[in-house]
């Protein structure tokens, strides 16, 4: 018995675009650092976990007491931090009391009014100084940077069209991308403030400045 079997037209394998480019181009804004952060922090000790739970808890009443009056949104936003009690163990693995840790942090554009602010609480000591940008910072930042790459991007295609001897180009694809949120400057407190006649003036800060940085890439079609 003879079966004739039927041909199956077999699709054509997709032919690579010809005279494209593949580029990337970057563009960069430096800006001063708007934002400050200070962590304030108390650390109890004692052989009653709820003994040192209670100390905290009022050491973060009395701090929050005293920093709430002088809260004003945006130019200074007063948060609590971690709250924690863990045992304290000894080398054969029991246990020989217990320490906790509570913070306040204070967030704010009015540089002065938070310093002023962290100096005069006394219930707690400086943990950590940081300085980033705002959100209104960045966007306006990263807009900027955006224009720049963009610019650069074009001005790249443009240069290397004529370089290999084409008249101009056309936008394939492209990609925007942030080449990462900037990094808060950390100025790390290596040892509490002592309890003093000075320890209610204002902490000592100095921001600094940080990059926004926009990618792209893309591809465009030689002409």
């Amino acid at each position: 018995m003879f079966v004739a079997a039927a041909a199956v037209a077999q699709p054509k394998a997709a032919e690579a675009p010809m005279n494209v480019l593949q580029l990337s181009a970057e563009g960069s804004v430096e800006v001063q650092q708007d934002l400050l952060s200070i962590t304030l922090r108390a650390s109890k000790n004692g052989t009653d976990a709820a003994a040192v739970q209670a100390e905290l808890k009022q050491a973060l009443d009395t701090a929050l007491a005293a920093l709430r009056p002088e809260a004003v949104p945006g130019q200074m936003d007063v948060r609590t931090g971690n709250f924690n009690v863990h045992p304290r163990y000894t080398r054969d693995g029991g246990i020989n009391g217990w320490e906790g840790n509570a913070e306040v942090v204070l967030q704010g554009s009015d540089f002065p009014r938070v310093t002023q602010a962290a100096g005069r609480v006394s219930a707690l000591t400086v943990g950590n100084v940081s300085f980033s940008l705002s959100p209104q910072a960045t966007a306006k930042a990263e807009t900027e940077a955006q224009s720049l790459a963009i610019a650069a991007f074009k001005k790249k295609a443009d240069e290397l069209a004529k370089g290999f001897g084409f008249s101009g180009y056309t936008l394939r694809e492209v990609s925007v991308n942030q080449a990462g949120s900037p990094m808060p400057k950390v100025m790390a407190m290596r040892a509490p403030m002592a309890a003093s006649a000075s320890a209610d003036a204002p902490v000592p800060v100095e921001p600094g400045k940080t990059s926004v940085v926009v990618n792209i890439n893309g591809s465009v079609q030689l002409k």
